[in-house]
């Protein structure tokens, strides 16, 4: 199953995993790689503009992890075929960067609102500490808001597409599912004093939100629609999603060989046409069972060859 997994999603739960296992391999020889690549307060000694891009690779532990790339796979494998390859990998990013400077902002907020920037010590649970060493404390890891993004990201693909929750285990169609989340996370921001980054989450989906509108503008210039404009009807945005699906492996100037010699195909090859067809309905086929049952009722071999398809 892993293996059907589009690459740059396939990659980043790898990535992500291998960073999991060097922390706990730099920890035994005393490196802290959270405290050297973790995203600190703006304004603590230890802060540095490349730590916005560094900190989502990194966790605090295996649960925080496996939730995350579950998620990650979970979502990310179907916005990847929808999107493509590479404004999937540019979509993550700017949700996790955007993330990032989300949380920079409300821990800016706390700053100026604790009073922190007029004292020098306070008092905490082990004793008085000097403030600047408090602020050094404040680090944010974690590709939870990436990850909420590319969740808003399927939430704007598929609205009416029913999600699994798992407590309660009941369906839930993605559009509520995403609100709901969203609604989550801005009452615990308010309402927590916990360790978890809730301003991070909402900023992934915030940036998320912003980049698609973006693209919808500059796509309808181009082309008069996209794969996730607001859409009037299912049917209208699983024909964009058809449409673009197939784009990405069927080409009209594709270069074929043909006795050595290489040369553009333009219809003339019945053959390839003939296979070409043949392969489009396939995929039109698979694409309609998920729009009937969702992308899991495929079969390993109608993922595989979905998968395959998407990259030509």
């Amino acid at each position: 199953m892993f293996q059907q997994t589009p690459p740059i999603t396939k990659n980043l739960i790898i990535i992500n995993v291998l960073m999991f296992a060097a922390q706990y391999v730099f920890e035994m020889r005393g490196i802290d790689l959270s405290n050297l690549f973790g995203l600190h307060f703006a304004l603590a000694e230890q802060f540095h503009v490349y730590q916005l891009f560094t900190y989502m690779f990194l966790h605090g532990g295996f649960t925080h992890l496996f939730f995350n790339m579950f998620s990650l796979w979970m979502f990310g494998r179907i916005i990847e075929q929808v999107m493509g390859p590479r404004r999937f990998l540019l979509y993550y990013l700017v949700c996790g960067i955007g993330a990032g400077l989300c949380q920079e902002l409300w821990q800016t907020g706390e700053y100026f609102f604790y009073g922190l920037n007029q004292t020098d010590y306070l008092q905490t649970s082990i004793g008085l500490m000097p403030v600047s060493m408090y602020l050094n404390l404040w680090t944010t890891i974690g590709a939870s808001g990436a990850c909420y993004g590319v969740l808003l990201a399927y939430g704007m693909s598929f609205p009416n597409e029913r999600i699994m929750l798992l407590l309660p285990p009941i369906p839930m169609k993605a559009k509520y599912f995403v609100v709901g989340y969203a609604a989550i996370e801005l009452v615990s921001a308010f309402a927590s004093n916990g360790n978890i980054a809730h301003f991070a989450h909402l900023g992934g989906m915030l940036f998320g939100l912003l980049l698609l509108l973006h693209w919808r503008k500059g796509d309808r210039g181009n082309r008069g629609g996209n794969w996730y404009d607001a859409p009037r009807g299912r049917s209208s945005r699983w024909q964009e999603f058809v449409r673009k699906t197939r784009d990405r492996f069927t080409r009209r100037s594709m270069s074929v060989t043909r006795g050595g010699k290489a040369f553009k195909d333009r219809g003339d090859d019945y053959d390839f046409n003939a296979r070409r067809r043949a392969r489009e309905e396939r995929t039109d086929a698979i694409l309609d069972k998920i729009k009937r049952s969702g992308y899991d009722s495929l079969t390993d071999d109608e993922k595989k060859e979905l998968f395959q398809n998407s990259k030509r």
